[in-house]
């Protein structure tokens, strides 16, 4: 008999996953799986993580504060998320929630705020952050999670590839002071490799930090048109061209 896998709930999990592993579930996830979709021991969940697929798991227990359940069959091996990094000025709570949401579901591979001259957030929760990408990952069928990094000063970041650490790593920014051109017919030359992509904050770039950028041989400039798009818009814009472009839209599955 064939199992509707889209019915079957879906959770992240840390720990190791291979057949007949024993998995210990979270406080918070036993109360989702009992309290809020009412499951019972013999019933199925699916958990994965970046390491070791996606398993379908039968629950052996189901409790008011635990659940444990048991890897039966493996529905998905674990492939690396695309080598894109994604930087950005951090934003205000429910902007950057979606932002991180978005960019999890665009399929980046790390996740790093970045401090500008004019960033107007100071104080980032990442632990949020990683909830939200967790979140973002669950509902999305992704089969691992981005990492989330400490926040870094922007020149900081301009220094790595200065110091040759980044130099095999384009970096693709949004330029807002950039006449309007077609960022398809600038992306669609890159080589393929590692990539990074950069967003400022809502003030934009300083003309020292432009200029920092603009002076780095990797550094590829892309217009996104002749409107102001805010932050979280330029993530899911500029992130979609990419992927179109010189990511992994167009590649087959392996």
């Amino acid at each position: 008999m064939s199992v509707n896998l889209s019915r079957i709930p879906r959770l992240h999990l840390a720990g190791r996953l291979s057949a007949g592993a024993v998995a210990h579930l979270s406080r918070e996830q036993a109360h989702y799986l009992r309290n809020v979709l009412r499951l019972t021991a013999g019933d199925r969940v699916r958990l994965f993580n970046g390491d070791d697929g996606e398993w379908l798991c039968s629950l052996t227990q189901a409790g008011k504060k635990q659940a444990i359940a048991v890897c039966d069959a493996l529905l998905a091996e674990a492939r690396a998320l695309p080598d894109i990094d994604y930087l950005f000025a951090p934003l205000k709570h429910a902007r950057l929630d979606y932002m991180v949401q978005k960019a999890t579901e665009m399929g980046v591979r790390r996740l790093r705020p970045i401090l500008t001259e004019r960033t107007a957030v100071s104080r980032i929760n990442l632990d949020r952050m990683r909830a939200n990408t967790i979140e973002a990952a669950e509902q999305c069928n992704l089969v691992g999670v981005p990492d989330v990094l400490e926040p870094v000063r922007l020149n900081d970041i301009l220094a790595d590839w200065e110091r040759e650490r980044e130099r095999e790593r384009t970096l693709i920014y949004c330029d807002e002071q950039m006449p309007a051109a077609s960022p398809v017919a600038a992306l669609q030359g890159l080589q393929p490799g590692p990539l990074a992509v950069l967003v400022g904050p809502e003030g934009g770039f300083s003309d020292s930090e432009r200029a920092g950028i603009t002076a780095l041989d990797q550094a590829v400039p892309v217009s996104l048109g002749p409107r102001i798009m805010r932050a979280d818009t330029a993530a899911v814009a500029v992130l979609a061209l990419v992927q179109a472009t010189c990511g992994d839209w167009g590649q087959p599955e392996l």
